[in-house]
This record gives structure tokens, sequence and C-alpha cells, in this order.
């Protein structure tokens, strides 16, 4: 190469144009070094800091890694190819860049006897002693190079837990890592070899908090079991492929089969994904927040030692906030300290969320015509406008606005009963009475023995009811429309068709969501009762039970009863 170099040199020095022109035909070695680099960099943004090189058996950083690759020859093949075309062939960098840094991602269960990162440092990881989580990483290792990758990593020994800011970058980055690994191995401890289908399903290792982002996020799975032999003998490239291993996951995990085959991160679906990670454990308190960082697209401050209800408080309240979902408020149990309208545990939203009787549209379409005679259709409109008009919820410092339709009790009343939780009969304004179940002690009064201290059941808002298009599910961009797609021009009908008659088909429109509106909020709903603590702030009465309410009829529900009330 430095002979390359010199020959360019005498090229550009020449004194003849034709031979200098002779030089634009080939690429200097060190722009070539440059853009490769470029892409290295690239390339490994989205894979762990530190790797293990599976030839060596030594941890490497970012800079240890690309000196390996300086002296592969990968690397002095691509250089000889590209300095002697006169363009860069960056397609070609990519793809020789892509395909040296695959990198294998490890899940595995920990145990008592893990290696950890002191233990590797500066060592080769092939002459170590084989005896506990040493023999697992180096069987690891050694799978992942006989499969023919250079990298491989390993949560136990590849992240430096001593420095916070790489531990932050890394539970932070964690799902990204295993969402671009070229594949990632699974390795049932607890599977003994020669099983039969269904061992997997028995795993320890669907029950731990991590395992779960390192199953859904990864696009290619294969398991192996105690003795590093393929799960069921199954050699195919990927067993997401393999029906019988995917249908077994499902049912131990709960997750429906297409989100284990292409998972999307994200607030979207908050409610189920937060169902799926319900009955999941972790060794470390708030690892049960912090191992879904990556399922719900946030990145918080790790900070060990703040437990778990604050950690899974900030998480849930994140969630709210980016999404305005209210169905993360959906679940029974104690309530956590961080917020009482967010539970203690995750284990809370292990029940299904509430689900009740929906109507039909033949029967939306009949409630609205009976409606259209009992009710002044300016009344629907202005609650329609006033509810349209609310902000979404909106969480932060612990204290959560909440946008809803409050009812006020007028009494509370304790049942006769089971003496392990209370039953209270409670009723209020426009509201048909109903039984709430609570191991809170709350304070009885009625009309006649009235309370300084209020009390609400409500519906918190959801914009879902208004029946407005959801713009972020829409395919086609504005962009890609266009007058000729439409059929329209400027002679069409736009303007033919008489003012009076258009005006008079919006209003009929605005009218009828309006009607369609008061149809839905007479129907039951999974109610909240907060109790006030000061002026203008509550706190949500945690139940054993869903709190299924129902307005008497829909003259009970006036614009009186949107608030936005501040929870604690």
């Amino acid at each position: 190469m430095e002979s390359f170099t010199i020959m360019l040199s005498k090229l550009n020095d020449a004194p003849e144009a034709e031979i200098r022109d002779l030089r634009q035909q080939y690429v200097c070695p060190s722009e070539a070094e440059d853009a490769i680099r470029r892409a290295v960099g690239i390339e490994l943004s989205n894979a762990p800091l530190r790797l293990l090189n599976t030839s060596t058996g030594i941890l490497c950083d970012r800079t240890a890694q690309l000196n390996s690759f300086k002296i592969s020859p990968e690397y002095k093949e691509l250089l000889s190819f590209i300095t002697k075309r006169s363009d860069l062939q960056m397609e070609r960098i990519k793809e020789v860049v892509a395909m040296h840094f695959r990198c294998v991602l490890l899940s595995h269960r920990w145990e008592e006897t893990e290696v950890l990162l002191h233990h590797i440092q500066n060592k080769g990881v092939r002459e170590l002693e084989r005896h506990g989580g040493i023999a697992k990483l180096q069987s690891f290792c050694k799978v992942a190079h006989d499969a023919g990758y250079f990298w491989a990593w390993m949560d136990t020994c590849c992240i430096d837990k001593s420095n916070n800011v790489e531990l932050q970058e890394s539970v932070n980055s964690m799902f990204v890592w295993y969402r671009h690994s070229a594949l990632t191995i699974v390795y049932l401890s607890d599977v003994p070899p020669s099983s039969q289908p269904g061992a997997l399903a028995s795993s320890v290792w669907n029950e731990r908090g991590w395992t779960f982002q390192e199953l859904v996020a990864p696009k290619v799975v294969i398991f192996y079991q105690k003795d590093w032999s393929l799960y069921l003998d199954d050699r195919s490239r990927n067993h997401k492929e393999s029906p019988a291993i995917m249908k077994e996951l499902e049912g131990a995990t709960g997750i429906d089969p297409q989100a284990l085959i292409s998972f999307h991160p994200g607030v979207r679906d908050a409610r189920q994904k937060l169902q799926w990670a319900s009955k999941r454990v972790t060794t470390v308190q708030e690892d049960t927040a912090y191992s879904l960082f990556g399922i719900f697209d946030v990145h918080l401050p790790v900070i060990y030692g703040e437990r778990k209800q604050s950690a899974l408080g900030r998480l849930l309240q994140d969630i709210v906030s980016r999404s305005g979902d209210i169905t993360a408020l959906d679940w029974v149990g104690q309530s956590s300290e961080f917020n009482s309208c967010l539970p203690a545990d995750i284990i809370s939203y292990a029940t299904p969320p509430c689900s009740l009787p929906s109507l039909s549209e033949d029967e939306i379409q009949t409630a609205v015509s009976s409606l259209r005679n009992i009710m002044a259709v300016d009344s629907a409109s202005k609650l329609y406008n006033m509810l349209e008009d609310m902000n979404a919820p909106l969480f932060a410092n612990s204290r959560l606005r909440l946008p809803c339709i409050a009812f006020r009790v007028t009494e509370v009343k304790r049942r006769r009963g089971d003496a392990a939780h209370s039953t209270y009969g409670v009723k209020a304004n426009g509201l048909r009475n109903l039984l709430i179940t609570t191991d809170e002690t709350l304070k009885q009064f009625s009309r006649v023995k009235p309370t300084g201290q209020t009390f609400f059941l409500v519906r918190p808002w959801d914009r879902r009811l208004l029946e407005l298009p959801d713009f972020a599910d829409e395919v086609e961009s504005a962009e890609d429309w266009s007058e000729s797609e439409s059929g329209l021009d400027d002679t069409d009908e736009w303007s033919s068709n008489p003012s009076g008659e258009e005006e008079s088909s919006v209003g009929s429109a605005v009218d009828s969501r309006s009607l369609r509106l008061m149809v839905h909020l007479g129907q039951a709903f999974n109610a909240l009762l907060l109790a006030q603590q000061r002026v203008g702030e509550y706190k949500r009465v945690a139940s054993d039970h869903n709190i299924i309410a129902q307005v008497k009829d829909t003259a009970s529900i006036d614009i009186m009863n949107i608030r936005t009330l501040d929870i604690l």
C-alpha cells in the first residue's frame, strides 16, 4: 500500500497533463480508509460497546474492534479493491463491513457463578479454567465462531457495571442491540439433552424479566439445550420460523404469535405489553421496570437503589405522558406510593384489561334515533365540543392531571361480610348504585350525615369515543396524493355542489357524531374512586375488583361533570 501511495504521488507531480489525468482513476488510500472508518462507525452504532472476538477470545472496545478489522484479510482486500477504482464503492464498503461485524448475542438465565468483566478483562477466554460461568462463556463463543461469526456479546461480562455512564447507556440500548444482532442464541440451562417438545415452555427462562426483550427484539433466534445441542435437533437457521417452537413460546409467555416474530417497540398497545410482562420476575427489584425500557422505547435514568415502585412509576408516568393512553390506569390491586393511579407491582396488570359489552352498529343507530326524540342536539354538540377540546392526560413529577367525567359520591356505607376485605355500597349523582370492595377503610357518610371530604367516581376521558380518525395510522402521506389519483380536476364537482347542501351534510354528520358519543357515554364503564386530600388534590382508592359504573340515563351527563383533576 505504501508503494501504491508513492505511485499516486508521482502521478500527481508528473509534468505531462495526460499522466496527471491518470491519477483520477484511483482513490487515495487515506480517503478509502476514512470511508471505511465511517462505515464501521455507522455499523457499530447499534452494537454493544464491548464485544468478544470469537477467534482470540479477547474482549475488545471500539478501538480494538476497528484495529482487529484493519489487520484482517477482508480489510486488506477491500482497501485494495477500492484504491484501484475511481470512486469509493460505498455499497461494497457497507457490505464488507456489515459482514465482518455481524454480532451474536446471548440470552440466558443468570446463575450463581456467572463470569464478570474483571474475570476476563485483558485475558483470553479460551485459556481460562473451564468451570461455572466460564464454561458457559467458552461454549457460547465456540458456537458463535463455528457458525462463522467474529463477534459475540454476553451481558454478564461485557458491561462495566461500576461505570454509571456505561451502565445507563447499556440498559437503554439493549433492545436495539438485540434487534440488530445477526443472531441471538438462547441458552436453556434447565432443558436437558434430547428433551421432548414442551421442555422449552417449562423453562425458567420464560419467566425472567430481561428475557422478554431478548425474545421479541431479535429477528433470528436459535435455542440450545443444557449441553449446547440444538433444541428438538431443529437445524433451521431461525427457530422463529418453526411453528412447533413458536407454539410452545406462545403458550408459555401468552405473547401473541405475530408479536413474537415482528414485535414493534413503543407506547402503542401499552396495556397489552404490560400484561405480557406482568408475571416475569427479576433478581434486582428495579429491573422490573428497567428491563422494559426497550419494550416501550423509552430512555430514562437508571437509578439502582430507588426501589421498585419508583422505577415502575417513572416508566408508567412516561408511557402515559407520551401516549395519552389511559389503559395503563386499568388495573386492580394495591396503589403505588409513586402515584395512587399506578399499581405498586406490575403483577396488577396480569388481569386482562376490563372488557365490557359493546353495542353493535345497528344498536348504536337505534339508540341515536331514540335520542333525537328526547335530547336537544345542541346540548349533545356542546358536550362533544368540550370533550374534543380536553387535553390529554399530563403526568409529571409523580402528579397526574387527569381529564375525566366526574360524578360526586353522595353516600358510602359499609356492608357486612368478609373481615379481610371491606365492601361498600356507593351512591353518586347521576350513577346507578354500586358496590366497591377494597382493603382501604373508607369514611362512611350519606346525604343525612355528610362529610367534609369530597369523593368522586370518575370516568377517565378516552378520546377514542369521539370516533375521530387516527392520523398516526395513515399509511399514505399527503405527498403521495395527486389530483390524477383522486379523479378530480379544476372542473370537477367541488363547485357544482350547492353550498347549502354541503353545509347541511356537514352539520348532520356533526350532530350524528355528538349523539353517538352520548350513546357511548350511556354504557357501563370502568370507574376510578377518588378521595380528596387537600383542596384540588385527590388520591385513587385502590380496589380488588374493577369498579363498573353506569349513568342512570344520558340526561345525567352534562358539562358540569367534565373536569381535569390533580391526582397524587
